[in-house]
């Protein structure tokens, strides 16, 4: 809800945090959770990009602001405890694992 006294972001805020959310995304060490926050990232400023209303643009905004803080939070907890072995996707030459 937006207050008197506070205005509904702007774009480059706006920008800002799809920015960081990506960023954020990208220190997960296990390929299916940064893929995962990558693509739900995208999916979550896709569905809200025709918002027009002040009011769900500053919701959208402080939700966008809490998924961020979540997605640091848990890239520290699961830097802690990243599988030992990269995803098949994540290998190079995969043809390696036959051999």
């Amino acid at each position: 809800m937006v207050s008197p006294g506070q205005a509904a972001p702007i774009r480059p805020e706006i920008l800002g945090l799809y920015r960081a959310l990506l960023r954020a995304a990208r220190e997960f060490r296990d390929y299916n959770v940064r893929e995962y926050t990558k693509r739900r990232t995208i999916d979550g400023f896709r569905e809200n990009q025709n918002l027009t209303d002040p009011e769900s643009i500053s919701s959208a905004y402080a939700e966008g602001k809490n998924q961020l803080a979540i997605a640091k939070r848990q890239a520290v907890v699961y830097s802690l405890y990243a599988p030992k072995v990269k995803s098949i996707m994540e290998l190079e030459n995969p043809a390696d694992l036959i051999n």
